[in-house]
This record gives C-alpha cells, structure tokens and sequence, in this order.
C-alpha cells in the first residue's frame, strides 16, 4: 500500500475550512429531518468551493487555495461538513428546539 500522495496535514485545512463550518452548521441546525443532512453537506460543500474559488481568483491569501494544481478533497470536505451539519442537528434537537 503506497502512503498518500497529499499530507494528511492538508486534509486536515480542508476539513477546517470556516466557510465550510459555518454553512453546515447554519443548515444542520435549520433542518428538521435526518434526512436533510445529506443535503445540507452538499451545499456546504459547494459553497464553500465557489468562495474558495473566488478568492484564489482574487488573489486573497486563502489556507485552502482553488487551483488545477492542488487537490480538492472533494471526499473530506463533505465528510466533515455531514459532520458538522449532524452534530448542529443533534445538539438543536437534544435542546429540545427542534420538530
């Protein structure tokens, strides 16, 4: 087995990444179904990739660089955004504010 080609430190950058966080958790705590998780993963993902994108393309210093060149981690990145978003959605319903 051949160890991976991208340091596990950079999985790590990938899976801070506060646009990422921010999203997820905001819509892990505004779904009331399970089910919404997935979908809430999926967006945080995507919008935290256009803002990445967007500022690479600006040229503002960003942890987290968009280009061809450097990996996206497509796979961690929405593992820990599911994370988030289950985390905000179990925490709002073991308050008791959720449906």
């Amino acid at each position: 087995m051949s160890p991976p080609s991208v340091p596990v430190s950079v999985w790590i950058w990938a899976a801070l990444d506060p646009v990422l966080i921010a999203v997820a958790i905001y819509l892990g705590w505004k779904a009331d179904q399970l089910g919404k998780i997935f979908i809430a993963a999926i967006a945080a993902l995507g919008i935290a990739l256009l803002v990445d994108a967007l500022l690479t393309r600006l040229g503002i210093p960003w942890f987290a660089p968009f280009s061809r060149e450097r990996p996206l981690l497509v796979p961690v990145r929405y593992v820990s955004a599911f994370l988030y978003a289950g985390v905000a959605f179990g925490l709002r319903r073991r308050l008791g504010r959720g449906p």
